[in-house]
C-alpha cells in the first residue's frame, strides 16, 4: 500500500493475464511459436523448408530453427498460397519466384525515379544554401 493506503495495481488479485496469438516482439521465435501464430503444425514448417529453398530459418547454437519477421511473413505467404488461394507446392513455387522477380523489378524503377527527383531536389536545397552565403558573406 501507498501513503494514500491505496493498493499497488500488482497486488490486485483481480488482475488477469490475457494470452496473445502473437507473443512480443523479438528478433526470433521458435518453430513452436511460428506454427502457433500461423496455426500450422511444425512438422508442416519443416516441410516447406525442404519444398521451398528461399525459407532457410537461422538455427541457433542447439540447433533449433529460429525465424526472423522475414521468415515468417514468407511462411505467412506460402500459407496462403497453398492453402487459401489453393495452389499445388509446384504452383507455389512459381508464383513465388513471380513475384519475387516482379518485386525486384519494380524497385528497380522507382529508384531510378526517386533519384531523379532527389537530385532535383538536391539541387534546389543547393542553391538556396549559396543564397544565404551570398546573403551572410
Amino acid at each position: 500500500m501507498d501513503q494514500k493506503g491505496r493498493k499497488h495495481p500488482r497486488q490486485d488479485k483481480d488482475v488477469r493475464r490475457v494470452k496473445f496469438k502473437r507473443p512480443p516482439e523479438r528478433l526470433y521465435y521458435s518453430i513452436s511459436e511460428v506454427a502457433e501464430m500461423l496455426d500450422v503444425k511444425p512438422y508442416v514448417l519443416r516441410f516447406w523448408e525442404k519444398e521451398f529453398s528461399s525459407l532457410r530459418p537461422k538455427k541457433n547454437r542447439a540447433g533449433n530453427r529460429v525465424y526472423q519477421k522475414k521468415d515468417i511473413a514468407q511462411v505467412e505467404q506460402i500459407r496462403d498460397l497453398l492453402y487459401t488461394e489453393n495452389y499445388t507446392i509446384i504452383g507455389a513455387r512459381r508464383q513465388l519466384k513471380y513475384l519475387k522477380k516482379k518485386s525486384t523489378a519494380t524497385a528497380a524503377k522507382t529508384t531510378d525515379a526517386d533519384l531523379g527527383a532527389v537530385r532535383r531536389e538536391l539541387g534546389a536545397i543547393r542553391e538556396e544554401v549559396e543564397g544565404l552565403i551570398e546573403l551572410f558573406s
